[in-house]
């Protein structure tokens, strides 16, 4: 199994992410982020989705608050004052690590070969970790993100939220070098809560298939699951179709501050002269090095395409798995 450590800020979705990755990777760390919801409450939200699924002995490290250069948003609208509103639960038996999450990466990736990073709320903890030990982007075998967009934003027309949350770090990290997996929402606006899948979880009849279940009552139907889709293209490549493209991230502009800039020109599909089609093979645009098609070097895997019907056997068999 790949070992990877979850970089993420529970979250409805970011909980989807926690047992799908220790269900089925060597899950050797959750750090924690202020994003969704502030750094205490993610935290306790962390430990609640492992004491659900009965693995408390997933370490948890809390990271840091917010942006180091901007104030922090939440985003009580969506996951609740909690982060995670909906389901009963207890508080956590278990504390946190009191080892910083900036420490735990950094220590981590350096001492370990073949480290995965997958982040799924802003990325302010793994810039900080680049500052701390730029060599830990070579070290790495991937960083999976969740952010961005590869055509618009959710929190903004432009942005998509945890892009948006800390822009600078994402800025850091896409020219970092880093071997970088971006599922945006163009992607995950293929993976709905549908009244289907939230009785599928719950007719499991075990205590993770029902979690989840109250999890999408709450999160409603009609929502995406963004997160977990970055992780279950950990566990199956097959998952998700990607293109490889060039991306930057825009700091200065008014109305589109936190887009990811997707570079389209390098991709070319059956029909060039027309929108991109979905349903087409990716291809490579083999124009000529300064035609007006090419388009920047690419950096960056974007998905593209997801199978949500294999993405949706994943989560229900993996929660099947659970006590």
């Amino acid at each position: 199994m790949r070992k990877v450590i979850l970089d993420c800020d529970p979250g409805h979705d970011d909980a989807f992410a926690i047992m799908l990755a220790a269900g089925n990777l060597d899950l050797l760390g959750v750090t924690t982020v202020g994003g969704n919801g502030y750094l205490p409450n993610v935290t306790r939200n962390a430990l609640v989705v492992l004491e659900k699924i009965g693995r408390t002995d997933v370490p948890v490290y809390p990271g840091h608050a917010g942006p180091s250069t901007t104030e922090l948003i939440t985003a009580p609208n969506v996951h609740g004052q909690s982060g995670l509103d909906g389901p009963v639960v207890t508080e956590p038996i278990r504390k946190p690590e009191t080892k910083h999450a900036v420490d735990f990466i950094v220590e981590t990736v350096m001492s370990t070969d073949h480290v995965t990073l997958c982040a799924t709320g802003p990325l302010t903890n793994i810039a900080a970790a680049l500052n701390r030990e730029p060599r830990i982007a070579k070290r790495v075998d991937g960083l999976y993100i969740m952010g961005g967009g590869a055509y618009a934003g959710n929190w903004t027309a432009a942005a998509e939220f945890n892009i948006y949350v800390d822009a600078e770090a994402a800025y850091k990290v896409f020219h970092s070098g880093m071997p970088i997996y971006m599922v945006g929402v163009n992607l995950t606006r293929q993976c709905p809560v549908t009244p289907e899948f939230r009785e599928r979880l719950r007719n499991l009849g075990n205590v993770a298939g029902v979690f989840g279940a109250e999890l999408l009552d709450f999160f409603g139907d009609g929502r995406h699951l963004h997160d977990p889709c970055a992780i279950a293209w950990i566990i199956d490549p097959d998952i998700i179709t990607d293109a490889y493209l060039h991306v930057d991230i825009e700091l200065n502009g008014t109305l589109t501050r936190g887009m990811t800039v997707t570079d389209l020109r390098f991709l070319q599909t059956e029909v060039p002269e027309k929108d991109i089609d979905l349903d087409s093979p990716f291809r490579w645009d083999d124009s000529p090095v300064g035609s007006p098609f090419r388009g920047k070097e690419p950096n960056t895997h974007v998905a593209m395409r997801l199978d949500f019907e294999k993405f949706c056997d994943l989560v229900a068999d993996t929660l099947s798995r659970y006590n």
